[in-house]
C-alpha cells in the first residue's frame, strides 16, 4: 500500500472531549486506510490500532511500530522517509495540534520507550526467541485475558509478523506451528492466545535463550 497524501473519502471528522482540556477535532478511517502523516500534526489514537512503517528501494516494507488506545503517532514523531501509517483496525484519532503537544509528555516518552522496546526485540537471537517476545509484547499491549490464556485482540498476519521480525512468512508459520504443538499457543478465529500465565511469561523468555 502506498502512502496516500490526503484522508480518503472514508474518513470523516467529529469533535470530542479531550484530556488536554481542549475540544480537539477527530478523524475515523477505516481498516487498512493510511492517515496522512502531516509535518504539523501528531494524532492520538482515541480507538482501535495502527502501525508505522516505510519501506526500502526494492519495496520492501519495513514495520517502525504497532500502536494502540492512547498512543501518539505522526510525522513529527519519525525523521524516516517515506513514513506511512496505516490502520489495522477501524481507527478513532484525535488531531493534536503543536501548541498542545507539550501537554502529553506521558504519551511522547511511551512513544520512546515502546520503539526501543521493539528495537530490542528484533535482534533477538535465535529468531524463535525474537517470535515469541513480540507475541509476549503484542499481548501486553493489545491482549486481554480469556479462559485458555491471553488472547491477542489484534489480527495479525504471518506476513505482518515477518515484516516486523526481518524474516520470512514461511519461517514464522512454521515456528508458530511448533508453539501450538508445544501448547503455549492456541489458535481462535484468525487470532493467537498466549497460554502462558504473565507472571511466566518473562521467564519462558529467558530459558529461551
Amino acid at each position: 500500500m502506498m502512502y496516500s497524501p490526503s484522508p480518503t473519502s472514508n474518513s470523516s471528522i467529529v469533535l470530542n472531549g479531550s484530556a488536554l482540556g481542549e475540544q480537539l477535532p477527530q478523524q475515523i478511517f477505516i481498516r487498512r486506510e493510511v492517515i496522512p502523516p502531516y509535518n504539523d500534526i501528531i494524532w492520538r489514537i482515541e480507538y482501535g490500532a495502527v502501525r508505522t512503517l516505510t519501506w526500502s528501494e526494492d519495496g520492501t516494507f519495513i514495520t517502525l511500530g504497532y500502536w494502540g488506545l492512547g498512543d501518539l503517532i505522526g510525522y513529527p514523531l519519525s525523521k524516516v522517509k517515506p513514513y506511512q501509517i496505516e490502520c489495522l483496525t477501524g481507527v478513532e484519532v484525535s488531531i493534536v495540534p503543536p501548541h498542545l503537544w507539550h501537554q502529553d509528555i506521558n504519551a511522547l516518552l511511551s512513544h520512546i520507550q515502546q520503539t526501543e522496546d521493539l528495537l530490542s526485540i528484533v535482534h533477538q537471537k535465535p529468531i524463535s526467541l525474537r517470535l515469541w517476545q513480540f507475541l509476549v509484547w503484542l499481548s501486553e499491549k493489545f491482549g486481554r485475558d480469556v479462559d485458555k490464556g491471553k488472547l491477542i485482540d489484534l489480527n495479525v498476519t504471518h506476513q505482518d509478523i515477518a515484516e516486523v521480525l526481518n524474516t520470512t512468512r514461511v519461517t514464522v508459520t512454521r515456528l508458530l506451528q511448533q508453539l501450538e504443538e508445544e501448547g503455549t499457543v492456541l489458535r481462535h478465529k484468525r487470532r493467537i492466545i498466549l497460554r502462558l500465565p504473565n507472571k511466566l511469561m518473562k521467564n519462558y523468555s529467558s530459558a529461551a535463550c
